[in-house]
């Protein structure tokens, strides 16, 4: 109070409000760019000291110039406070979890629903807010403004803006090669800088999307037909995973035996597997697409067939269900789809969230409707969705302890954290037990071909190199955020797929733009859109010749 006293009772000139919320903004609200330039440039171990100590100074001048653009009357103060509490929520998300806040987290945030947004919330992080945000915004709001003349203020003004070019010019002319270098060397640094990322972020967003005309839709293969139509039916569930990583799988060699329920029934894991983005936003709709990674648009991508069209056209049934609260990305707006009611009353559900098994009781009506047709069904789980980790997993699948009961994962312990996680893993692992249990039943009483392909969208960061969460640009994504599962299963009688073939052929590297190939081929579908040579499976397909002799497709 003391303090709040004492500047309401002082006049600030215009340019010292400017100059010290400048100087918050970059040297405090920036701690984590400094951190990042710092490692950068020290890591070679010959470096300029004058360089580094040069840094703090242009970001500095940068911000107040940018600051002096609203350097009037009734604009200054909501612009300084609007920048200074939207800068403490960026400093949070970055210092703490390693968030980058560029276009596609500014996609990943539009995509985000409101439970999903809550979760992040926690009394740390409202506390950090307050300190960070709200304390020194009301220090702006209560500051007294000198007035002066309009002729004194502009001069103070031009003054101020003249000295913070020049002195930058100098600053940048002579430690240009070492900008240069360092820039050029460490491009996701511009990424850490708050808070014009996410203006620059925002600005290109908005453009594109007001850019955004009416697409003619593209239709890639009008006529998609089924083979081997004297066949028996098949029935495929597709498993969508949500921000599993392939490192913490005990059929991938973890130490942790977190496929306890799979282990043994024939599952064949792809250990080499990744994803299209980082981000739901980007992965989902691009590994349903017939794009792949390198030009992949959404705009594009949904403006045209994706696999689910494709197959659908061909005569298969098509189900979308999802338990996932960011939807289907639009890639199920042509195909049947089921959105699970969280606020539905079942012991699985809490209003916010229903737990995956949640998905069972939704697979078992979909198995009990009688159809001739084939059936394909996408089950869309909540998987290992953070930060509350906890949430996705019932008390009685709590088998690694003690774990992470917090939203504010920062403050929890390596060993709890990684516990929490992999108690998401280990339940993922027994719903898809259990749906190859409901799927080879179904084969034995049926006569039907039943499979089961499991994939995650993405992976998640647990702390390594001080990273969490996920949704950093792919091009420096660390591994545990691109590596993805992929699990496939075929009921026992299913003499399709050589089981003995994929075993020899499961460490192969693919990614999400075999995803496409591998689900035309599972459903036996001949479309002008399908490549083989991106379908993995078709290297141990069968084919039964004339003479009863198995071969496997070229």
């Amino acid at each position: 109070m003391k303090y709040l006293n004492t500047i309401r009772n002082r006049s600030f000139s215009t340019n010292q409000l400017i100059l010290f919320t400048s100087a918050y903004i970059a040297l405090v609200l920036n701690l984590p760019f400094h951190t990042k330039v710092w490692k950068a440039v020290t890591e070679s171990g010959n470096y300029n000291v004058w360089f580094l100590l040069s840094v703090p100074v242009v970001l500095f001048l940068l911000t107040v110039l940018f600051h002096s653009l609203f350097a009037f009357k009734r604009l200054l103060k909501p612009m300084l406070i609007a920048s200074v509490c939207l800068s403490s929520l960026l400093f949070y998300g970055t210092y703490h979890y390693g968030i980058i806040f560029d276009y596609g987290m500014i996609q990943n945030t539009i995509d985000t629903d409101h439970a999903e947004a809550m979760s992040y919330f926690n009394m740390y992080a409202v506390l950090f807010f307050v300190l960070f945000g709200l304390l020194p915004s009301s220090l702006i709001y209560y500051a007294k403004i000198a007035e002066h003349s309009i002729v004194r203020s502009a001069f103070g003004w031009l003054k101020m803006v003249v000295i913070a070019t020049l002195l930058l010019s100098i600053l940048v002319g002579l430690f240009y090669v070492n900008y240069a270098a360092v820039g050029r060397n460490n491009r996701e640094l511009t990424s850490y800088l708050t808070p014009f990322k996410l203006y620059e972020s925002s600005y290109k967003y908005v453009k594109r999307a007001l850019n955004n005309s009416p697409r003619e839709f593209q239709i890639l293969d009008a006529e998609p037909v089924l083979v081997n139509k004297q066949a028996k039916r098949s029935i495929t569930v597709v498993v969508l995973g949500e921000t599993a990583r392939a490192k913490n799988f005990s059929l991938n060699g973890y130490d942790k035996t977190t496929n306890k329920y799979t282990q043994g029934t024939g599952v064949v894991s792809f250990s080499n597997v990744y994803s299209c983005g980082t981000a739901t936003a980007v992965s989902v709709p691009c590994m349903f697409s017939r794009l792949n990674k390198q030009n992949f648009d959404k705009q594009v991508a949904s403006s045209q067939q994706n696999v689910l069209d494709i197959i659908q056209l061909s005569g298969t049934n098509v189900t979308w269900i999802d338990n996932n609260n960011g939807g289907c990305k639009g890639v199920c707006a042509r195909v049947e789809s089921i959105e699970i009611d969280e606020n539905m009353s079942s012991p699985l559900c809490d209003g916010e969230y229903c737990i995956d098994e949640i998905l069972l009781e939704y697979l078992d009506e979909q198995l009990l409707v009688p159809s001739d047709k084939n059936t394909l069904i996408v089950l869309h789980m909540m998987g290992s969705h953070g930060p509350t980790y906890f949430r996705r997993y019932p008390p009685e699948h709590r088998a690694f302890t003690p774990d992470c009961q917090r939203s504010d994962i920062q403050h929890c312990t390596n060993e709890e954290l990684i516990n929490t996680y992999d108690n998401t893993i280990l339940y993922t692992d027994f719903v898809l037990a259990k749906i190859t249990q409901r799927l080879q039943t179904l084969s034995d009483s049926n006569q039907v071909n039943t499979a089961m392909l499991y994939v995650s969208d993405h992976g998640e960061s647990l702390g390594e190199s001080g990273m969490y969460l996920h949704g950093l640009p792919y091009a420096f994504a660390p591994k545990e955020q691109t590596h993805v599962p992929m699990l496939f299963w075929q009921n026992k009688q299913n003499e399709i797929v050589s089981q003995q073939c994929l075993d020899t052929i499961s460490a192969q590297a693919i990614s999400h733009d075999n995803f496409f190939d591998i689900l035309l081929g599972m459903q036996s579908v001949d479309s002008n859109t399908y490549n083989r040579k991106q379908d993995i499976l078709s290297l141990c397909r069968q084919i039964h010749n004339p003479e009863n002799r198995d071969t496997y497709a070229e």
